[in-house]
């Protein structure tokens, strides 16, 4: 196996270009990549699918329904318990949901199970979350008695959850991640909801959210497309939760694709293609899918970073059917329609990207791009961050047509000219652990005085 992927960076001074930057593999967070299992993966699948059905309306029985999955998921987070040092905790946090005379039609118990793996340090108050959805559905969105396995929407994002508890319990991070597995979803985002308002009320520093939603599915309905080698990352440009304040500068600043939950997206790709071989990250520029919505939307909503990852091709025979053979075909959201290979690949993106995130620095402080007079050249200032030490920067560039940062210039120094125009490119700076694990990156703000 590769132990390094090499990525040529400038290494810049206030004064002179200089030697170049190799970027090296972390070896722990690659062992904990090389240790996600296809063959556990499929087992957990085939498990939440052989409840019947996980409806969120779903009556109380002892092997069917949505609270013994629940039960299910609950038993392997405590079960990992053991290994993390006391680090782990887990419960099933249950709240009510008043009707809504759309898909809630009696005020409702729901619950979301939530495994907490604490950061070891104590000044490190960020939260990172990992979430999926337990809930499935058939035909029709309130039958909460017909069988609806939902293998893979969201049989498999729930089951990567559970293979990432396993594995990252086993390690500390400076930084808490919440694994989450929410209900309600099909009935209206509702678990996810409920999550992201007591985040905001409880003033969580949430950092950022990855909703993973149906990552199993490598071929198309319809055009029979197989493709095990893309997925896709959905992030929002300008963000639902958006001030008149920061509407004026993304507008002065032509900034609208730069947004936090976009700069995450880009990073879940650089750091994600940097682990995962034979896997290629789409960055989609939508929040989620053409007129669809998914449980990272809430947190959105409420002004916190959050993407949500997808696989590139959608098999609508299995999404959202009641399960049938007509004219030959198969319909219903079964494990045998599964990719649990490309299963793997997706859950190994998350890993890498969560461990970085945990482990990094938090970003830098008031970034900024000086506009006080015109130049060819563009100097950007910061702060150090506030969380964790940084050893260096990046300021990450690229062309203004460029989805990717094509340059990366490190400093130690908290200021940077480089030769390029503000005309001509977009800028981002990044901080830089001890290891190498770098920050999300901040858009600068024009520094005008």
């Amino acid at each position: 196996m590769r132990k390094i992927l090499i990525i040529i960076t400038l290494l810049v001074s206030t004064s002179a270009f200089a030697q170049t930057q190799i970027v090296q593999r972390d070896s722990k967070i690659e062992k904990m990549v090389s240790e996600i299992s296809a063959t556990s993966l499929e087992q957990y699948v085939r498990d939440l699918a052989d409840f019947g059905t996980r409806h969120t309306l779903s009556e109380e029985e002892e092997n069917r329904g949505i609270l013994a999955s629940q039960n299910y998921v609950l038993n392997h987070f405590k079960s990992f318990e053991k290994d993390a040092g006391g680090r782990l905790s887990s419960e099933i946090d249950f709240f009510t949901i008043p009707a809504d005379n759309r898909r809630i039609p009696t005020d409702s118990k729901l619950g979301n199970v939530i495994a907490t793996l604490k950061g070891i340090d104590p000044n490190d108050d960020r939260i990172f979350i990992i979430m999926a959805h337990i809930d499935s559905r058939a035909l029709s969105v309130m039958d909460s008695k017909i069988d609806a396995p939902g293998a893979n929407d969201d049989g498999s994002g729930v089951a990567a959850i559970i293979e990432l508890v396993k594995i990252m319990s086993k390690n500390a991070y400076p930084a808490t991640i919440k694994f989450v597995v929410v209900s309600g979803e099909e009935q209206g985002l509702k678990g996810a909801e409920y999550l992201a308002k007591k985040a905001k009320s409880e003033n969580w520093n949430l950092a950022a959210v990855l909703n993973n939603d149906m990552i199993g599915n490598s071929r198309s309905s319809g055009t029979d497309i197989a493709d095990n080698t893309r997925i896709r990352i959905f992030s929002e440009g300008v963000p639902m939760a958006e001030t008149e304040q920061m509407a004026a500068v993304r507008r002065y600043t032509n900034g609208e694709n730069d947004s936090k939950s976009r700069q995450l997206a880009r990073f879940m790709k650089e750091v994600g293609e940097r682990y995962v071989d034979q896997l290629e990250v789409k960055l989609i520029y939508r929040n989620d899918r053409f007129l669809r919505g998914g449980d990272h939307t809430p947190f959105a909503r409420e002004g916190f970073t959050a993407i949500r990852v997808c696989e590139m091709n959608e098999n609508y025979y299995a999404q959202h059917e009641n399960v049938r053979i007509e004219d030959g075909i198969q319909y219903g959201d079964l494990p045998e329609f599964m990719d649990f290979e490309y299963m793997r690949k997706a859950t190994g993106i998350n890993l890498a990207s969560l461990a970085y995130l945990a482990t990094a620095p938090s970003e830098p402080q008031i970034v900024g791009i000086d506009v006080r007079r015109l130049s060819n050249s563009s100097t950007l200032r910061w702060e150090t961050p506030k969380i964790g030490k940084a050893k260096g920067y990046y300021v990450l560039m690229r062309e203004t047509n460029e989805s990717m940062w094509s340059k990366k210039f490190y400093t130690e120094d908290t200021t940077l000219t480089i030769p390029y125009s503000k005309d001509n490119y977009f800028f981002a700076v990044q901080a830089v652990g001890d290891r190498g694990h770098e920050s999300l990156a901040v858009f600068p703000q024009p520094i005008t005085r």
